[in-house]
């Protein structure tokens, strides 16, 4: 790798030592995965701002550029751009928190192209509000003209990432909506009043690496190497939500045993207010997934810690008169219902009568698989299923997803069903008998558990705003295509990824 490609760590101790010679210290951070024409134009324009040039690369796990990105990865990106003479230092360097390297390396000046800086503005509005005052005293911003080529566009228009017809939907919709329009309607949920019952998971993933098969027993023996833990099921679904509403009261239920509260309390974001029900009788439902790290990280087996028959009378009781005394001070009701004990159908009938507006996904899992059923709701607003759990729900096999979403719709008592059918994305049926069909936006998949959450957990919200159908249901793929490069519930859908996503596939 070229001498100018620097590990992170050193680089601060770097800037410091050329700050402290005098000299005046160039950033520019980004993906920089094409290097065309604008961007040798921004890097030019940027070098003649100081005396030095750093560019920071941003990893392949945390580039949020949209389908297909980045085409090439960390490593040739970096080296890329290194041969460029107007480079000095390169660094690859994680985005988890975007611009969190600028505060580190603490440059003179940080330079943006200016459509850049008018998109970080609204994707990164928050961060760019919290880092106002770390610009304005330690690091002036330079708007360089270099980026008016854009490299999605170029990816987009030139590169194979989606199908015709994928192309062609693009095309229509962004003739109908602007990324500015889409940012602002996300904008109105932050007032949006949310109500979110539901059971919630703990998921353990356990990595492993096969040894061998046993000489005594038919039975494949695995070296543990590490495990990770994730606030999973109702939980997750909270913290997608508490990303795009500006506050989220939770309800749901913890066991007795091994109940994991403060790991799950750990786990939520600031702005959900959770209040737990305790199962006495159960531990906090817990799900071990174990995973071979030799084959893609495909899972062997899983492990259920869960008691699953339905809560107590007693405690059923206590559930549903928290519920009625306030449930009326919410616009939208989420219930997330895994089927395991929570949602008895006393507390969906109290749901039911004092809702304003009520939003329902019925999973089928290993634990549940045929038993909780959507046809148990009576009366909702919106409901978001997958392709087997509206297959069950009408006992339809092999008809068509449409034709299985049609007499689902004529069956329950809703304004608004989706169904997600993953590669091909997703279809909407509405009350008057309008279907609409959104293609599916993924072209990488690390984990697909988590994705359903993350759509429904978008989509329900925007439903409840009154936002047109057609961009319910594309803001719901889009969050879903996100979804399925994070393992397991590892990290929610964040705000600023969604609009990034979004912002790229219109180009």
């Amino acid at each position: 790798m070229s001498a100018k490609v620097v590990n992170f760590p050193h680089l601060p101790e770097i800037v410091e030592r050329l700050k402290t010679e005098g000299k005046t210290v160039v950033q520019s951070h980004g993906v920089f995965d094409l290097i065309h024409p604008g961007v040798i134009a921004h890097l030019h324009t940027a070098k003649k701002q100081g005396d030095v040039l750093i560019v920071t690369i941003i990893k392949d796990k945390d580039v949020r550029k949209g389908p297909g990105r980045p085409i090439f990865n960390e490593r040739l990106r970096a080296e890329n751009v290194a041969s460029l003479e107007q480079v000095d230092f390169v660094a690859i360097v994680d985005d988890d928190i975007p611009f969190e390297c600028v505060k580190l390396l603490k440059p003179n000046v940080l330079a943006k192209g200016q459509a850049h800086k008018e998109r970080d503005r609204l994707i990164h509005q928050k961060l760019v509000e919290e880092e106002k005052e770390f610009y304005s005293e330690q690091c002036k911003i330079y708007e360089t003209e270099g980026f008016s080529f854009s490299s999605s566009a170029i990816i987009n228009n030139f590169l194979d990432i989606y199908s015709n017809e994928t192309k062609e939907y693009l095309r229509n919709f962004k003739s109908k909506y602007a990324f500015d329009d889409i940012v602002n309607n996300l904008g109105k949920l932050q007032d949006l009043k949310v109500l979110l019952i539901g059971d919630g998971i703990v998921d353990e993933y356990h990595y492993c690496e096969t040894m061998g098969k046993s000489p005594k027993s038919q039975l494949i023996v695995n070296k543990y190497l590490y495990h990770e833990i994730f606030a999973g099921g109702v939980f997750a679904i909270a913290n997608h939500i508490a990303g795009i509403c500006g506050h989220v009261d939770l309800i749901s239920l913890l066991g007795g045993e091994d109940s994991r509260e403060s790991f799950i309390s750990s786990n939520l974001r600031s702005n959900i207010s959770a209040n737990f029900f305790i199962r006495e009788d159960a531990p906090s439902v817990i799900k071990k997934r174990y995973i071979s790290t030799a084959y893609n990280n495909s899972k062997l087996f899983e492990v259920n810690f869960i008691n699953d028959t339905p809560i107590s009378e007693e405690l059923e009781q206590k559930v549903i008169t928290h519920i009625k005394n306030i449930i009326s001070n919410y616009d939208l009701v989420i219930v997330s219902d895994f089927g395991h004990g929570l949602i008895t159908n006393n507390i969906i009938r109290s749901i039911e009568k004092h809702a304003k507006k009520l939003a329902v996904n019925t999973q089928t899992n290993g634990a549940n698989a045929g038993y909780n059923l959507i046809t148990k709701y009576a009366r909702t607003n919106f409901i978001c299923l997958d392709d087997p759990e509206a297959r069950l729900a009408v006992q339809d096999k092999h008809s068509s997803i449409e034709d299985v979403g049609v007499a689902l719709g004529r069956q329950l008592n809703t304004d608004c069903l989706i169904i997600t059918v993953g590669r091909d994305g997703s279809i909407c049926i509405t009350e008057d008998g309008g279907l609409n069909h959104t293609p599916a936006f993924a072209t990488r998949v690390k984990d697909i558990i988590g994705a359903g959450d993350a759509y429904f957990a978008f989509s329900a919200p925007c439903y409840a705003i009154g936002l047109p159908i057609e961009l319910v249901c594309f803001i719901g793929n889009a969050a879903g295509a996100l979804a399925v490069q994070i393992v397991g519930n590892k990290k929610p859908v964040e705000k600023y990824e969604l609009l990034e996503f979004i912002n790229a596939v219109l180009k």
